[in-house]
C-alpha cells in the first residue's frame, strides 16, 4: 500500500507551528508563569503568547492561531486541575499539543490555513528546524530530566549553588546538540570524561549522591542525543 505524500508546504507549516509552540512553552513562558498558571490572567497571558507567536510564524493565519491558542489553554487547564505533576503528565501534555498541530495542518480546510503575508522561506524553515531541535534538547529536556529526578531529590539533595545543576544541564545538552549538528559526536566522550572528573570528589564520598549524578547525567545525555539525531534525521528527510 502506498503511503500518502504530504505536500512540502504542509510540512513547512507544521515546522513553523512546532517552532511557535516550543517558543511559547519554553522560551517566553517564565518560571513565574509556570508556578502561577492556575491564575486565569496568567493562563490568558500564556495563551496570548501562543496566539501571537503562532500568527507570526504561520504568516498571519489568524483563525488557525486562535484555535491553537484556545486548545493550548484547554490542554494546560486540564493538566493543572486534574493531572499529577509527573514526567508522564509532562510528556502526555506535549504530545497532546503536538497532536493538535498535526491535526490542524492535515485536516483543517485550506481557507483556515491561508496566510495573510508570505510564510517562512525555505531558509527560515531550516533555521526553525534547528531552533526546534535546540529548544527540545535544552529547555524541554531540562523539564523532563527535572521531573525524572524529582523523586530522588529528598534522598540525595546536592549541595551547591542554587540552579547551578539546571544551568550545567542546559549547557551540556546544548554542547551535545552542537557536536551532533556539526558532525563531531565523538566530542561527547570528552564531555562525559570532563564531567566525571569534576564530579569525582563529590560522588566518591556519597553513594546516594553518586547514583543521583549518574542517573541525571545519563538521562540528560540520552535526551540530548535523541533530540539531536532526530533533528538531523528530519533535516535530511526534508532535503536540507
Amino acid at each position: 500500500m502506498n503511503l500518502p505524500i504530504i505536500p512540502l508546504l504542509t510540512i513547512e507549516l507544521l515546522v513553523a507551528l512546532v517552532a511557535a509552540h516550543l517558543l511559547a512553552d519554553f522560551v517566553f513562558q517564565t518560571t513565574h508563569m509556570v508556578l502561577n498558571k492556575q491564575r486565569p490572567w496568567i493562563m490568558l497571558m500564556h495563551g496570548a503568547h501562543v496566539f501571537a507567536i503562532t500568527a507570526l510564524l504561520s504568516g498571519g493565519a489568524m483563525l488557525l492561531s486562535l484555535g491553537i491558542a484556545l486548545s493550548h489553554i484547554a490542554i494546560d487547564t486540564v493538566k493543572i486541575k486534574w493531572a499529577p505533576d509527573t514526567l508522564r503528565t509532562y510528556l502526555l501534555d506535549q504530545c497532546a499539543h503536538l497532536a493538535v498541530l498535526l491535526y490542524a495542518v492535515l485536516w483543517l480546510p485550506a481557507w483556515l490555513l491561508a496566510p495573510w503575508w508570505p510564510p517562512l522561506s525555505t531558509d527560515m524553515i531550516q533555521i526553525a528546524l534547528v531552533l526546534c531541535g535546540l529548544i527540545t534538547a535544552t529547555l524541554a529536556g531540562g523539564v523532563a530530566v527535572g521531573q525524572l529526578m524529582s523523586r530522588y531529590k529528598s534522598d540525595a539533595q546536592p549541595d551547591g549553588l542554587e540552579y547551578a545543576g539546571r544551568m550545567i544541564g542546559l549547557m551540556e545538552r546544548g554542547l551535545i546538540f552542537l557536536m551532533v549538528m556539526i558532525g563531531e559526536p565523538s566530542g561527547i566522550g570528552f564531555l562525559i570524561a570532563a564531567k566525571s572528573i569534576l564530579r569525582f570528589d563529590t560522588v566518591a564520598r556519597d553513594q546516594k549522591m553518586s547514583e543521583y549524578v549518574i542517573i541525571g547525567t545519563l538521562a540528560s545525555f540520552g535526551w540530548a542525543l535523541g533530540a539531536s539525531f532526530a533533528t538531523m534525521a528530519t533535516m535530511r528527510a526534508l532535503g536540507y
